[in-house]
């Protein structure tokens, strides 16, 4: 089964203005790294190595700037432009061609998680997905997510966007992963009251074919977004203190890449030596010393 990971980084950033005055929102810092970083790590971990980052005309080249073709992590990264934000389904055909035979994992670009068991449950979760899944975590606002109602057994029963009525405290978050064939839902889907393809009407369409799975992601996993400034400002605090109290670091491509045997150590330690003096290639630099 062959898997490709899709991550959205397009949008306004509207909500972080003057932040995303003159620079995308997913190029901005979460604590210690730019918050691409994050969701592109997520995926690593789960075994992905082929990427398709879509994003606007002006924020593509600086992407490809940054991130190159992926090949220093050991990664493919192509890249596909979305002309105006469209709703995150449309992220899937705008690119449909880059994608075209692969099981895709699509994963918001301002999202972040954390959480010791995760890639365990991503790894299981790309081994054993027949239809679509999503994945879920316990809110104490429901109102302002899109929110799937579960069976005592967890199959999933409705899913509802931003419910006005309590239906339960599951939010799907920002990570999904879908067979090839989403292409021709995502195609013929209908734009929404506010003009987008949504991505809960996709998972919709799954449901009513009985093809959906529901993982709950539980307490152990921390889900984070960069979307506003408060959002931007917690998810910044969460990782610092993450990293100072265990010493590691959440989000970092270069380690993500070398133990997990997509870079040799030589490899690594090339990608460092080029690095300016900076904690950031402190910490590597101790990696690499203390792994002699």
């Amino acid at each position: 089964m062959s898997w490709k990971g899709l991550v959205l980084a397009g949008g306004t950033g509207s909500r972080l203005f003057p932040l995303t005055h003159q620079f995308n929102k997913h190029l901005l810092p979460v604590y210690d790294k730019p918050m691409i970083y994050y969701p592109l790590t997520t995926l690593m971990l789960a075994g992905i190595t082929e990427f398709v980052i879509v994003s606007d005309p002006v924020s593509l080249p600086q992407f490809e700037r940054f991130l190159g073709d992926g090949s220093q992590w050991g990664l493919s990264i192509e890249y596909a432009e979305q002309l105006k934000p469209g709703g995150i389904a449309e992220g899937l055909l705008v690119a449909e061609e880059k994608l075209r035979g692969a099981h895709i994992a699509l994963i918001l670009g301002d999202n972040i998680f954390y959480g010791s068991g995760l890639p365990a449950v991503l790894r299981k979760s790309l081994s054993e997905s027949k239809g679509a899944t999503v994945f879920c975590v316990d809110v104490a606002d429901p109102s302002s997510f899109g929110v799937v109602e579960l069976a005592p057994d967890l199959r999933p029963v409705r899913i509802v966007e931003k419910p006005k009525q309590f239906i339960s405290r599951n939010a799907v978050v920002g990570l999904y992963l879908y067979p090839a064939d989403v292409m021709g839902i995502a195609a013929n889907l209908k734009p929404s009251a506010r003009g987008e393809l949504e991505i809960t009407d996709v998972n919709r369409a799954y449901l009513e074919q009985d093809r959906l799975t529901v993982r709950p992601l539980g307490r152990g996993v921390a889900w984070l977004d960069g979307g506003t400034t408060d959002n931007l400002f917690n998810a910044a605090q969460y990782v610092k203190l993450i990293e100072e109290r265990m010493g590691l670091k959440i989000g970092c491509p270069e380690e993500v890449a070398w133990r997990l045997g997509l870079i040799t150590r030589e490899q690594t330690e090339s990608l460092v030596g080029r690095m300016p003096n900076s904690s950031y290639r402190a910490y590597l630099d101790g990696l690499l010393a203390g792994a002699q």
